[in-house]
C-alpha cells in the first residue's frame, strides 16, 4: 500500500533537510520548480497550445515555488504572466529571494511579466494563457478561504486554461480532504510525500491527476513516520486473493446467506446474492419472505432461496428467527439489509440477530444499518462485523449531519472502528475502509458510473462472497471494494460512465478477478 502523510509530516522533513542537513530551502525550490516543469510539460503535450503560462503567487514558500517555476517555463521559451499577491516586505525569506531573481531577469526579457494583485481586474492578463499556475497557498489553507484568495480561486476556476496545482489546490485541507472554496486543478504536482487530503473529499475533486514531485530529498527519510492513511494498490489485492484447492468443493468454498429484501424492495436482494457467487463463493443462500418470492422467483437461477413465513406481512421480524437460527450457523459470511425495509419489527429482528449471532462474521448495509440509528449499535458486539454505509447513511448512525462529517471524515470514521471494534467501509467517491486499528485504506478504482441504484447491493454480496472464502474480515473489505469498483472500470471501454448498471457490475466480477490475476502472473 502507498502510505499518505500529513502536512505536519511533510514539513517536519523539509525542516529537518533545511537545518539538520543543511540544505538551503532555495535548493529545494530549485528542485521543487524543475518537477514542476517536468511534470506540466509531459502532462499537456496534448495541448493544441502550450507557449504562455499564468502563475498566480502568494507570499510564502508556496508563491516561492511558483517564481522559481516561472523561471524554469522561461529558460524554456514560454511566456511567462505572474500575478503575485501582496507586497515584498510581506514575502517569506526565500520566496522574495525567487521573487528578486524573477524581477531581474524580467528586466532583460519582454516575454516575462509580473504584475501586483491590487483587483480581480488584474487577472485579465491570464485570459490568454494556456496553462495556469496555483501557487497561492499550498498547504497553509484551513477552513474558508478569505479575500482576495476566494475571489482569485472562483475567477482561475473560470478560466479554460489547463489548471495545475503546486503542492496542494489553494483552498483544500491537505489534512482533512475538505474545502468551501477550492481552485480545481487537472493536474497537482505535491512535494516530498503524498498528502493524505489529496485522495479524498473535495480532494478527490480538485487535484485531478497527482503527482509527487522529489525536491531532493530521499524517501527514506520519511520511513521514521508510521502513517495512518494508505491508497490501495492492485498488488495490495492480488497478494489476499483467495486460493482455491484441487479438492475444494461447494461448501468448502465459502457460503454466504443473505438475509435481505422486502415487499418494496426485492430486487436488492437478489442482487446481492448474485454477486456472492460471482467472486467465488460456493454457496449463496438468500432468505427473504415467502410472500415476496414470486416476485424475484423468475430470475433466481443458482440461487437457493430459503423463504421465511411472513404471514403476507412482506418483510422481517423476530418471530422468523427460529426459522433462520440454522441457517445462520451454517453460513461462513452473512449479509444483512439490502432491501430489508424499515419496519420497527424489522429493525428489531436485526439487532436481536445481531446480538445472538455475535460470533458470526456480518457484512451490515442499508436498512439493517438503519436499524443501528439512535444509538443502538453501542448495545451490540459488532467486532466481526463489516458495515458499508455511504455518506448520509453513516451520519444518521453517527447522529451528525452528512455536511459536519465531510468536514473530518477520517476523523469521524476512526472514532466509530474504535468505539465499536468493527471495521467500517464507509462508500463514497472514493469508498474509505476503516480499521480497528485506526487505518483508513483509500480505494484507488472506480469511476462516476458507478453512482447508480444497486451498485451498493452488489459491493455488500461482493464483500460477503470474499469474507466467506477468506474468513479475515479485513482482507475481504479490501478485496470487495477494489474488485467491485475495478469491475466498474472495466465497463467504462463498452459503455462509458453514462451506460452500465449494477447488473453489468456482477456480470464484470469475475473479469475483474481475471484482469488482476493476469496483470501480474503475465
Amino acid at each position: 500500500m502507498i502510505p499518505l502523510f500529513s502536512t505536519n509530516q511533510v514539513r517536519e522533513v523539509d525542516d529537518y533537510a533545511i537545518n539538520q542537513l543543511g540544505i538551503p530551502g532555495l535548493v529545494l525550490m530549485e528542485n521543487t520548480s524543475i518537477q514542476i516543469f517536468s511534470y506540466v510539460l509531459e502532462r499537456t503535450q496534448h495541448l493544441k497550445k502550450r507557449k504562455r503560462i499564468g502563475i498566480v503567487c502568494g507570499k510564502g514558500n508556496n508563491g516561492g515555488d511558483g517564481f522559481a517555476a516561472a523561471r524554469q517555463f522561461s529558460n524554456h521559451g514560454f511566456s511567462v504572466c505572474v500575478i503575485h499577491i501582496g507586497i515584498e516586505e510581506e514575502m517569506s525569506p526565500d520566496c522574495l529571494s525567487n521573487f528578486r531573481y524573477l524581477s531581474g531577469l524580467s528586466k532583460s526579457n519582454q516575454e516575462i511579466f509580473i504584475k501586483k494583485y491590487d483587483s480581480e481586474k488584474d487577472l485579465r492578463y491570464l485570459a490568454d494563457c494556456d496553462i495556469i499556475l496555483d501557487a497561492i497557498l499550498g498547504s497553509g489553507a484551513h477552513g474558508r478561504l478569505k479575500e482576495p484568495y476566494n475571489s482569485i480561486v472562483s475567477d482561475l476556476n473560470k478560466m479554460k486554461a489547463y489548471k495545475v496545482a503546486v503542492d496542494i489546490p489553494t483552498g483544500l485541507d491537505a489534512d482533512t480532504g475538505y474545502a468551501e472554496s477550492v481552485f480545481n486543478a487537472d493536474l497537482t504536482v505535491t512535494l516530498g510525500e503524498l498528502k493524505k487530503g489529496l485522495f479524498f473529499g473535495d480532494g478527490y475533486t480538485s487535484s485531478g491527476d497527482i503527482e509527487k514531485g522529489n525536491i531532493g530529498i530521499n524517501d527514506s527519510f520519511f520511513d521514521r513516520f508510521e502513517a495512518e492513511e494508505y491508497l490501495i494498490e492492485p498488488e495490495d489485492v492480488f497478494n489476499i486473493l483467495p486460493k482455491k484447492k484441487k479438492n475444494e468443493h461447494k461448501y468448502s468454498a465459502g457460503k454466504v446467506l443473505t438475509i435481505a429484501g422486502s415487499g418494496s424492495l426485492p430486487g436488492a436482494a437478489l442482487m446481492t446474492a448474485k454477486s456472492a457467487f460471482r467472486v467465488g463463493a460456493g454457496a449463496s443462500v438468500l432468505s427473504i419472505p415467502r410472500s415476496v418470492r414470486k416476485l424475484i422467483f423468475k430470475n433466481i437461477s443458482e440461487v437457493i432461496v430459503k423463504a421465511y413465513d411472513d404471514d403476507g406481512k412482506e418483510f422481517l421480524s423476530e418471530l422468523n428467527f427460529s426459522e433462520i437460527d440454522e441457517r445462520l450457523d451454517w453460513a461462513d459470511a452473512i449479509a444483512i439489509g439490502p432491501g430489508l425495509g424499515r419496519e420497527e419489527q424489522t429493525q428489531q429482528a436485526v439487532n436481536e440477530i445481531l446480538k445472538r449471532k455475535s460470533n458470526k462474521k456480518f457484512v451490515i448495509d442499508a436498512d439493517a444499518v438503519f436499524a443501528l440509528n439512535a444509538g443502538r449499535f453501542r448495545n451490540l458486539n459488532l467486532k466481526n462485523s463489516i458495515l458499508t454505509p455511504h455518506y448520509a447513511e453513516f451520519s444518521n448512525l453517527i447522529g451528525i449531519e452528512t455536511s459536519e462529517l465531510k468536514k473530518d471524515t477520517l476523523l469521524y470514521g476512526k472514532e466509530f472502528v474504535k468505539e465499536t471494534g468493527a471495521y467500517l467501509v464507509l462508500k463514497g467517491a472514493p469508498t474509505i475502509i476503516f480499521t480497528p486499528s485506526g487505518e483508513a485504506l483509500i480505494n484507488s478504482t472506480g469511476n462516476p458510473g458507478m453512482a447508480k441504484f444497486g451498485t451498493g447491493d452488489v459491493l455488500t454480496g461482493t464483500v460477503a462472497g470474499f469474507l466467506s472464502q477468506l474468513k479475515d474480515l479485513e482482507k475481504a473489505a479490501i478485496t470487495g471494494v477494489y474488485i467491485h469498483s475495478l469491475a466498474a472500470d472495466l465497463l467504462i471501454k463498452d459503455y462509458t460512465e453514462f451506460g452500465f448498471t449494477a447488473t453489468d457490475i456482477i456480470k464484470k466480477l469475475p473479469a475483474a478477478i481475471k484482469f488482476l490475476i493476469s496483470t501480474f502472473n503475465d
